[in-house]
């Protein structure tokens, strides 16, 4: 079995930049959305900048225009981000219309319902699903998780969202997603904690390592 990745999302200043450099998650998000956490393409190409190797730019997006996702995707300049993760209703035929332009990996959320609706969501033509808390009236963000045996056996890898903090990591961990994202866990009065990072970071590392133990086949 693979480790868990993670990703951070949400960074906005320099300061959550150098954060992450230390803590050294897999992904790191910036959101093009309308959030508290949103940064303009100016600001994501000046920190990515900053980024370090090896952790990978997500852009996330809500109901974007395709132009505006293609721009930050390089499109006649260098990328700003590395992975797509599309936020809101976007369906097949606008992801089919996207990656008629970019190889770029797309992440699709899906808000979860019912085990139904997020095998639907699988068939989709993406590399990823995302699954978050369904909140009425909101694309994500809420803070607040949902009921993991909702989610049925997939072929497709997914990120999983959606009020996972210290607290109800391993269980989140337990469940086998390919990528625990967290955001409001890591912050503190709205904004990104560095040590919060690190220790968020370093606890799915630690049982990341207690089920490679585990799992280990005897006589090895």
């Amino acid at each position: 079995m693979e480790p868990c990745k993670i990703k951070i999302c949400g960074l906005s200043r320099f300061a959550d930049i150098m954060a992450v450099n230390e803590a050294r998650p897999d992904y790191a998000g910036f959101v093009f959305a309308d959030s508290s956490r949103r940064v303009t393409p100016d600001k994501a190409r000046q920190l990515k900048k900053e980024l370090a190797p090896g952790i990978r730019a997500v852009g996330v997006f809500v109901n974007a225009n395709i132009h505006e996702i293609r721009r930050l995707a390089g499109e006649g300049s260098s990328p700003v981000i590395d992975v797509i993760q599309l936020h809101g209703d976007e369906d097949e035929a606008y992801i089919r219309r996207l990656k008629a332009y970019t190889d770029l990996p797309v992440i699709k959320a899906v808000r979860a319902k019912s085990r139904k609706q997020i095998l639907e969501a699988a068939k989709l033509p993406c590399e990823f699903l995302l699954l978050d808390t369904y909140t009425k009236g909101q694309y994500g963000g809420s803070g607040r998780s949902f009921d993991w045996n909702l989610i049925p056996r997939l072929e497709k890898p997914y990120f999983l969202a959606g009020g996972i903090r210290q607290e109800n990591l391993e269980a989140a961990a337990s469940m086998r997603p390919y990528c625990i994202d967290v955001s409001s866990a890591v912050e503190t009065e709205g904004r990104k904690d560095g040590r919060k990072i690190l220790e968020m970071v370093q606890a799915l590392q630690k049982l990341n390592l207690q089920y490679s133990r585990t799992e280990k086949p005897a006589g090895d």
